[in-house]
């Protein structure tokens, strides 16, 4: 495996704050958030949920994206597609040059928009049956590659709210022992009654606007989002346009619980200190940490003594999941394309809504937008079942 820095040269975004990576730009830098009352009326949902959702619908997708209405596409497959394209777009990739490409998608909810929507008609009615075999969470994938056109590498991760951070670095992985020359990788996920009520029966989905490491902090706001990056080889990239390079990555589990951390944050501290290592990284030299920073009691709790463990001085940290949602599967790469932005701007992100801090312990993110010099961020994403994992975004 060789050393070679892995470079990125694209990125592409849809979210509750923009339909475009200049949109999700403006939005950061304007803080201006997309959480609102949910607009679909889904019997479904018990109740009345603060969501991030993209406001265009399923059809509008369809006609943006020139598809056939005849063929199944599920929304997390549009919301994939529509930002794939466009980081393929922003690479300015030829993909009939002979390199080896491959899509990696990272996804949880996958077709299970769909499924609830038309399953109780699949037994009386042939008209939503195309639509049974989008369930699997394999077949976003399958169908964003084929309408990229790409043929070499396509798989599908799916390790809860780390999936997308694991997607990145599986492609950067690939690349560094040669089985790629590049890979589009990231994830998606739309919103769905079984997410919602999900979270909801776990007792950690907030009736206000969430409020990421307060002390009164009462659970999360889901959101629905699809991102990639485009990673590529020194060889690949060469006289390209870099965004930034990933340097650093890691993941572990601390196998504590199904749906909560571990109260130490022992499998977010392997995590980044794995990719600390990886990235040859002293921890000062790290200048701003995106947290995961769901606003859940439990996470909030854990990431926090995770980082208090790693770091003498902890740096200037936030969480954006105030802006969009927790996206869950596509969160890593939400993430991703943001800790670029904030390399481009060099600006740490505010992290929305706080007012109190902590009881625990003596950390306060950073409340407003902050100008500094950034040349490393540290990004988290920690998932149930313990899967935890860190990358690490820096420019030269």
């Amino acid at each position: 495996m060789n050393n070679q820095p892995i470079a990125i040269t694209g990125m592409g975004i849809i979210s509750a704050i923009g339909m475009n990576v200049r949109e999700n730009e403006f939005s950061l830098l304007n803080n201006r958030h997309g959480i609102k009352k949910y607009s679909v009326k889904n019997n479904l949902i018990h109740q009345e949920k603060l969501v991030g959702e993209i406001l265009r619908s399923d059809e509008e997708f369809y006609s943006e994206l020139n598809l056939n209405p005849e063929k199944a596409f599920t929304r997390s497959t549009l919301l994939g597609l529509k930002a794939a394209k466009e980081a393929v777009q922003s690479a300015n990739l030829d993909l009939n040059d002979g390199l080896s490409t491959g899509f990696i998608s990272a996804t949880t909810v996958g077709g299970m928009d769909a499924t609830e929507k038309y399953y109780f008609d699949f037994l009386d009615s042939d008209n939503h049956k195309k639509f049974i075999p989008t369930q699997n969470c394999g077949v976003h994938a399958e169908q964003i590659a084929k309408k990229l056109g790409i043929r070499d590498y396509v798989t599908t991760i799916s390790t809860a709210c780390s999936s997308a951070a694991n997607a990145i670095m599986l492609g950067a992985r690939m690349i560094k022992a040669g089985l790629l020359d590049r890979a589009i990788v990231g994830g998606t996920d739309s919103l769905s009654a079984f997410t919602i009520n999900g979270f909801s029966s776990l007792m950690i989905y907030s009736d206000e606007h969430c409020t990421p490491f307060d002390d009164n902090r009462k659970g999360l706001n889901l959101g629905e989002a699809a991102a990639y990056i485009v990673l590529e080889s020194e060889k690949s990239a060469k006289g390209k346009n870099v965004l930034g390079f990933l340097s650093g990555y890691g993941n572990a589990n601390d196998a504590f619980h199904q749906t909560a951390s571990s109260d130490d944050g022992e499998g977010a501290y392997l995590a980044i200190k794995t990719a600390l290592e990886i990235a040859k990284l002293k921890t000062e030299e790290i200048d701003y940490v995106n947290a995961h920073g769901t606003a859940t009691p439990n996470n909030d709790l854990s990431e926090g003594k995770s980082l208090l463990r790693v770091f003498e001085n902890v740096p200037d940290f936030s969480s954006t999941k105030a802006f969009t949602g927790h996206t869950l599967a596509a969160a890593g790469a939400v993430e991703a394309v943001f800790s670029l932005l904030a390399l481009k701007n060099q600006m740490v992100f505010a992290n929305l809504n706080f007012q109190t801090p902590m009881s625990e312990f003596d950390l306060i993110p950073q409340t407003e937008m902050k100008q500094k010099k950034i040349k490393t961020i540290l990004s988290n994403s920690l998932g149930f079942g313990g899967n935890c994992s860190s990358l690490i975004f820096q420019i030269n």
